[in-house]
């Protein structure tokens, strides 16, 4: 019975994230529903003490990110850099490789930096545009997007500054470089096979006559073009925020020791504010780094981006909280499942796994498809049983940058259930549904995950790191 209260809980979630409804407030209607069926006396401590504080705790940590990250990626549109990047990735594959272009520019401003939710903003209009003159069904543009922004550049690829890369770095103490030669081998098998799914799917919509559609919703106006900036001028912001986040994972910890301890007044007895460096390191670092691609766009094409930025800037944070309050709300859902009879037999079976890696795999995927979300499943997996992870990884002689690079991919495997934030934004977005698209979303997503099990085989035989 305990399990089924969970089962529940998460089918709930997911039937009304898949009708449109906000999971910010459905997450918490959610989670306490299930506690008021196991018992009814904790609901109220359960939102108070778990919910909200797991929530407010997500919101401490990574709200900075993914605020700079918004601000970051509507500078990067207000100045054109986006349409230069754009422009010069159509230029250099050539329109009929319109699905090509858009995967890789999401995975340049995705690995440059940029939040993957502005990316779906920045790029939409792009490639509405692009799919419309080569005839490709615009249904078939959620999944392109989801291919480069939510998959290889988002956890695979080695120094992505993206959350879900940087969670590990606290658990495992490691950086956002870990396992270069594991991150870049899963990215491989990960675009391979996903632009070979969705050029299949154009070729048999093309086959059944299918254009780009009719009575569409949210349509872009068409792009005109007008003077853009150098493409490696409007490179040079992302190329900043790469090469910055490198540095700062180097310097930080040397310039910190392990725990830093301050008294924030200069009168009375205030207690010290105690840090742990070595687990705010990464996240000090991506912050920096957007920081200098923010500067670097701001150097470039100020006054362009002067004129607009007031009302980029508000929109910038609305999407900011947007996005955030959505990852914080299903992570404080999920917290309140860990806390739950359900989930212990859940974990029990998951911890009967043997294999340490597999272990890790298959715990953190399953917990970010409950949760929703890669980054708040990653959260609650390395919260409730990283000790583990690290005990069993020890005992088998497997490096802490193999668990990190294995806990990173898996997060972003069976997270992009119909509930999840970046999902219902990119649907949004594009003006299609679930109906219509989630189908593409979901074979992209199977092959992410699969993907983790190609790098976790590739450890095993070879010892590559």
């Amino acid at each position: 019975m305990a399990l089924l209260i969970v089962l529940i809980a998460l089918a709930f979630l997911m039937i009304a994230a898949y009708r449109g409804h906000s999971v910010i407030l459905f997450a918490p209607v959610a989670a306490l529903g299930a506690v008021l069926f196991t018992d009814p006396a904790l609901v109220a401590p359960m939102f108070s003490g778990l919910f909200m504080d797991r929530m407010v705790g997500f919101l401490q940590l990574y709200f900075p990110v993914f605020l700079l990250g918004a601000v970051f990626g509507k500078l990067i549109e207000l100045s054109g850099f986006s349409r230069a990047i754009v422009s010069a990735t159509i230029g250099a594959v050539g329109r009929e490789r319109a699905i090509l272009a858009i995967v890789l520019v999401c995975a340049l401003l995705t690995y440059g930096g940029v939040s993957l939710f502005v990316v779906v903003f920045a790029v939409y209009p792009f490639a509405a545009e692009l799919f419309r003159q080569a005839a490709i069904p615009k249904r078939l543009i959620p999944g392109a997007i989801a291919l480069g922004a939510f998959t290889f550049t988002m956890d695979s690829l080695p120094g992505t500054p993206q959350i879900q890369n940087i969670i590990p770095t606290a658990f495992f103490h490691t950086t956002t470089w870990a396992a270069p030669w594991l991150g870049s081998i899963g990215a491989v098998f990960i675009l391979v096979l996903g632009l070979a799914y969705l050029d299949w799917q154009r070729h048999r919509a093309a086959s059944a006559g299918e254009g780009y559609g009719s009575d569409l919703r949210n349509e872009p106006e068409p792009f005109a073009g007008d003077r853009l900036v150098h493409p490696l001028v409007a490179v040079l912001p992302l190329v900043a925020v790469g090469v910055v986040n490198g540095v700062l994972t180097v310097l930080i910890p040397q310039l910190y020791s392990p725990t830093l301890s301050f008294v924030p007044t200069v009168v009375g007895q205030a207690k010290p504010v105690v840090q742990e460096v070595s687990k705010l390191a990464a996240i000090w670092a991506v912050e920096g780094a957007l920081l200098s691609g923010i500067a670097c766009v701001l150097a470039f094409a100020w006054r362009p981006v002067l004129k607009r930025f007031a009302d980029g800037s508000r929109a910038a944070v609305g999407g900011a909280l947007l996005a955030s309050m959505n990852t914080a709300s299903e992570y404080g859902f999920g917290a309140v499942i860990a806390a739950l009879p359900g989930f212990r037999v859940v974990a029990d079976a998951l911890r009967a796994i043997p294999n340490p890696l597999v272990n890790e795999a298959v715990s953190v995927t399953a917990l970010a498809g409950i949760t929703g979300s890669a980054s708040g499943g990653l959260s609650i997996a390395l919260a409730a049983m990283a000790g583990t992870f690290v005990h069993n990884a020890q005992a088998a002689g497997i490096p802490m940058e193999v668990l990190h690079r294995v806990a990173a991919m898996a997060s972003g495997g069976m997270d992009t259930l119909p509930q999840n934030g970046a999902v219902i934004t990119l649907l949004a977005v594009t003006g299609l549904t679930h109906r219509q698209s989630y189908r593409d979303i979901f074979a992209i997503t199977v092959i992410k995950t699969a993907a983790v099990f190609v790098v976790i085989a590739v450890y095993s035989l070879t010892g590559l790191v």
